[in-house]
């Protein structure tokens, strides 16, 4: 089985990255870095929920991440990190493209020695979480940019098409608040444990991390108050349209009444019946059968029913 432990290091900084870990990787780790077997043990499998956990030599966070684009079995992307002094260990179950793309950087940055990262590993940490933000609210830009598009599809005539496309929305954005939902709590207590853990002078980067948090939160719920209203401005025109069509079905089937009502008296098998025997009989009918859904339909015009 092909070994999904990924090592970075920069002057006195490790950085180890782990996929799917196996008991054997997970041991391997605990034992190089001295995890505390608790810890251990919860890498091998997801989580349910976030948290974070002050250890002697290190902060334990859990932290989960909506994945709405991309090919991933789920829909939200769990991510555990160990923060100690001079060492990082991220913990995923999927492939997540920011933390792929932020290694990419800090191999060519650590190989070339332009990086400005810091002296200890939260600053690491502090520049792959806000990483990790920067993509979401990029996700969230292109959702804008579709319900943009949707816009201008309702406006267009197309309310029908657009059902399932506020939906499909409607989901992601769903997705988005369950992974987010309990960021905030989280992060405010890894700020009071950072402080603790790197010093008072590590604070402000914790803040600034909650901050990137709000501005993700902040997009989502704009993003859903768009939707909600197209939401509305949709269903009301599609309705507008339905009543509109059963008008006119409504209509019609009132101005074809007169003229049934007339051929089907005249197809009753009765004696004395008038202009059947006439030379003209079946024209007379007709016109009148014409005369009178013509003059139905100009009163039905006048009133304003169609």
């Amino acid at each position: 089985m092909k070994l999904m432990i990924f090592r970075y290091k920069y002057h006195d900084l490790t950085w180890i990255d782990m996929e799917r870990p196996s008991h054997e990787e997970v041991r391997q780790i605990m034992e190089e870095f001295d995890i505390h077997p608790i810890v251990a043990d919860e890498l091998l499998s997801p989580s349910l929920r976030p948290k974070v956990d002050h250890y002697e030599n290190f902060i334990y966070l859990i932290l989960h991440f909506p994945a709405i684009r991309h090919s991933h079995a789920n829909n939200t992307q769990e991510v555990d990190f160990i923060i100690g002094q001079k060492f990082i260990i991220t913990v995923r179950y999927e492939l997540l493209d920011p933390l792929h793309k932020f290694s990419k950087v800090f191999e060519v940055n650590s190989i070339l020695d332009k990086s400005d990262i810091g002296n200890h590993a939260g600053f690491l940490f502090f520049y792959m979480i806000r990483k990790i933000y920067s993509s979401l609210a990029r996700e969230l830009s292109i959702i804008g940019e579709s319900l943009k598009e949707i816009e201008d599809r309702i406006f267009k005539g197309q309310e029908k098409e657009m059902v399932e496309e506020l939906s499909i929305i409607h989901r992601d954005l769903l997705a988005f608040h369950r992974a987010l939902r309990l960021h905030k709590p989280v992060l405010l207590s890894l700020g009071v444990e950072c402080e603790e853990f790197f010093g008072h002078d590590f604070r402000h980067y914790t803040d600034n991390i909650v901050g990137e948090y709000y501005k993700v939160d902040e997009l989502l719920q704009d993003q859903k108050e768009i939707l909600s209203d197209l939401r509305i401005t949709n269903d009301s025109l599609l309705s507008a349209k339905i009543n509109e069509i059963m008008k006119l079905l409504t209509a019609t089937t009132f101005l074809m009444l007169p003229a049934t009502l007339i051929s089907q008296i005249f197809s009753m098998n009765a004696l004395g019946k008038p202009i059947v025997n006439h030379p003209h009989g079946f024209w007379i009918i007709l016109s009148t059968m014409m005369l009178v859904a013509m003059t139905t339909f100009f009163v039905f015009k006048r009133k304003g029913w169609l």
